[in-house]
C-alpha cells in the first residue's frame, strides 16, 4: 500500500468513526423534548388539514402552530443527544418534556384566538389556552370552553383538541422510547417515572419493543372504540375518530359541549362505557389477553378490585338516586353507571344533556356526590391511561390499616401487607404511604390557593382534587355543564392546570425536575 492509499484509508476510517460518533450536546431531557414535539407535530399537521379541508376557519393558526412545533422539535431532537441517565436526570426528562409539549401545545389556541373572538383580552386567551391544552395532554377533560366556542372553532382545531389526550393518554414520553431505541437502561427507567404505577412492566427484554407493543395495543384499541362508534346510529365518521381518541385514552373531551349528553343515546353512552372501563384497566393485562393469556384478568388483585369497586359504586349511586331523586329505574341506572364508569376510570365525559338533568351530578344527592368524589381520588388501575392514586395504593393502604388494628391485639405477631396473595415489601408499603401523605397535602395546598384566589369553596375543593387525579368535571359552579374560565379567576386556572400535570405523573417528576438543576449547581460549586 502505497503513502496515498493509506492516506484515502486512513481519512475513511476517520469519516466513519466522526459519522458514528454522537451528534449534539449531551442532554437527555431536550432530546426526548424534541421527539415529543416532533411526534406532536405530525398530529398538528394532519388536523391542520382535516381544518382545511372541512371548515377552513383555523387553518393559518393551525399551519403556523405546525411549523413552530416541528421546527422547535427537529432542533431539540438533533441539536442535543441522550447521555447517560442518572435518577433526577430521568425525572427531569419527564417533567420538563411535558411542561414544554404543554406550553407549545397551547400555540393554536392562541393564534386561532378561540378564547378571545374578539382579541379584547390577550391575557384571557393565553390563560384558556395554557390551560385546555394541560388538560388535554394530562387527559383531564376540565374545560374552559363555553358553548359558543365548541361551536365557532374549526372542525380540525376541535379535532387537534381531542388529538392531545390522544398523545396524553399512553404517554408522549413513551412515544419518544418508542422512537428512541438507544436509549438503553435508561428507557425503562423513563417510562417508570412517566407511568402510574409503582414500577415499569418490561413486556419484552427490549425497552424500545415494549413501548411499541403498549402503543401497538392502544392504536389497536381506538379503532376498535372508532368502528364501533361509526357501526351505531348518531356519530358521524369524524364524530366517532374524535370521541375514540379521548374514550381510549380516559380523557373525556369532546367536540360538542354537552359531551356524550349531545346524542342522548343508550347505545353510544355503552360502547364508551365500555371504551372506558378498557381504558382504565392495567394495559400489561391487556397485552397478556391478546397472546393468550385470558386468566391474567382474574389473576390480577387489582383488577378484581378495580372491578368490585365500578359495581359498588354504580349500586350505591343507583340507590341514592332512586331514593332521593324523581328518576325512574331506568333513569337512575343509566345516568348512576354511566357518570361512576367515566369518573371511577378519570375520563370525565358527561351524559348531561344540559343543566339539571339527569346526568348534572353535581345536582345529586351529598351522599351520591361523596361516592363521586372517593372516585376522584381513587381513578384507575396502574399502568393503565386513568389518573388519581390508583385501585392498588388503595388496596394495600387498607390492608396497612388492617394490620395496624391486628397489630394492637398483637403486638409481637409478623403480620405482613398482603396484595392478593403476594406479600408487598415493607419500603414499597412505606412509600405508597409517604406518596397517599404528600397527595393529600398538595390537595390541602391547592384549596388553599384556589379559594385565595378566588374560588368557591365546594368548586375548588372539587377542582383541585379533580385536576390532581385528573378527573375533568368538579363539584359546585365546575359542574359537567359548566366551563372552568366562568367558575375560577385566571390565577387559579393555572394552579389548576399545573395540578393536572402533577398528577399526570404522578407528583414526584413535577417536583422533582426543579430539584435536578438545583442539585447538578450544588454538585458544580462542591468540585
Amino acid at each position: 500500500m502505497n503513502l496515498r492509499q493509506h492516506s484515502r484509508l486512513a481519512s475513511a476510517e476517520q469519516a466513519t468513526r466522526l459519522s458514528r460518533a454522537p451528534r449534539g450536546r449531551p442532554n437527555t431531557a431536550l432530546h426526548v423534548t424534541g421527539i415529543a414535539l416532533s411526534a406532536v407535530a405530525v398530529g398538528m399537521g394532519i388536523c391542520t388539514i382535516v381544518e382545511w379541508a372541512s371548515t377552513n376557519t383555523d387553518t393559518i393558526a393551525m399551519l403556523i402552530s405546525t411549523v413552530v412545533c416541528g421546527a422547535l422539535g427537529a432542533a431539540l431532537w438533533r441539536g442535543t443527544r441522550a447521555d447517560s441517565v442518572r435518577t433526577r436526570a430521568i425525572f427531569a426528562a419527564v417533567g420538563w418534556t411535558w411542561l414544554i409539549v404543554t406550553l407549545v401545545g397551547a400555540l393554536p389556541y392562541v393564534l386561532a384566538g378561540t378564547f378571545s373572538p374578539g382579541g379584547t383580552d390577550f391575557v384571557e386567551q393565553v390563560v384558556n389556552s395554557v390551560f385546555e391544552a394541560a388538560s388535554g395532554f394530562s387527559c383531564t377533560g376540565s374545560t374552559s370552553f363555553v358553548a359558543a366556542e365548541f361551536e365557532q372553532t374549526g372542525r380540525g382545531l376541535m379535532m387537534y383538541r381531542q388529538a392531545t389526550q390522544w398523545y396524553g393518554g399512553m404517554g408522549i414520553v413513551v412515544l419518544a422510547v418508542t422512537i428512541l431505541p438507544f436509549l438503553g437502561v435508561g428507557g425503562l427507567d423513563l417510562i417508570t417515572a412517566e407511568a402510574p404505577g409503582e414500577a415499569g412492566d418490561r413486556l419484552t427484554p427490549r425497552v424500545s419493543e415494549t413501548a411499541r407493543r403498549l402503543w401497538a395495543i392502544y392504536v389497536a384499541f381506538t379503532l376498535i372504540v372508532m368502528a364501533a362508534l361509526f357501526a351505531v346510529p348518531g356519530p358521524s365518521f369524524y364524530d366517532s375518530i374524535a370521541h375514540a381518541l379521548t374514550t381510549t385514552s380516559t380523557g373525556g373531551f369532546s367536540p360538542y359541549g354537552a359531551s356524550i349528553g349531545h346524542y342522548d343515546s343508550i347505545v353510544v353512552e355503552l360502547v364508551i362505557m365500555a371504551g372506558m372501563l378498557y381504558g382504565g384497566a392495567n394495559f400489561a393485562l391487556h397485552w397478556r389477553a391478546v397472546r393468550g393469556e385470558y386468566r391474567a384478568y382474574s389473576k390480577d388483585a387489582e383488577f378484581r378490585g378495580y372491578v368490585g369497586m365500578i359495581v359498588v359504586s354504580v349500586s350505591v349511586v343507583v340507590a341514592v338516586l332512586l331514593l332521593d331523586s324523581p328518576y325512574s329505574v331506568g333513569e337512575a341506572f343509566r345516568t348512576g353507571a354511566f357518570n361512576v364508569i367515566s369518573l371511577g376510570t378519570s375520563t370525565g365525559f358527561g351524559s348531561a344533556t344540559g343543566p339539571n338533568s339527569p346526568g348534572d351530578f353535581v345536582t345529586w344527592a351529598p351522599a351520591a356526590q361523596m361516592v363521586i368524589l372517593f372516585l376522584f381520588v381513587s381513578g384507575g388501575s396502574t399502568g393503565s391511561t386513568s389518573g388519581g392514586i390508583k385501585v392498588m395504593r388503595v388496596q394495600v393502604l387498607f390492608a396497612h390499616t388492617i394490620r395496624s388494628i391486628r397489630r394492637t391485639q398483637h403486638p409481637r405477631a409478623v403480620l405482613p401487607v398482603k396484595h392478593g396473595s403476594t406479600a408487598v415489601a415493607e419500603d414499597i408499603v412505606s412509600r405508597m404511604a409517604g406518596f397517599i401523605l404528600l397527595y393529600a397535602l398538595l390537595i390541602g395546598v391547592g384549596v388553599l390557593l384556589v379559594t385565595g384566589l378566588g374560588g368557591d369553596l365546594d368548586a375548588s375543593i372539587g377542582g383541585i382534587i379533580g385536576s390532581l387525579g385528573n378527573m375533568g368535571p368538579s363539584l359546585g359552579e365546575a359542574g359537567p355543564t359548566a366551563s372552568f374560565s366562568t367558575a375560577f379567576s385566571q390565577p387559579a386556572r393555572l394552579v389548576l392546570a399545573l395540578f393536572m400535570l402533577i398528577g399526570r405523573l404522578e407528583i414526584f417528576p413535577m417536583l422533582l425536575m426543579f430539584a435536578a438543576p438545583y442539585r447538578a449547581v450544588n454538585d458544580r460549586l462542591r468540585r
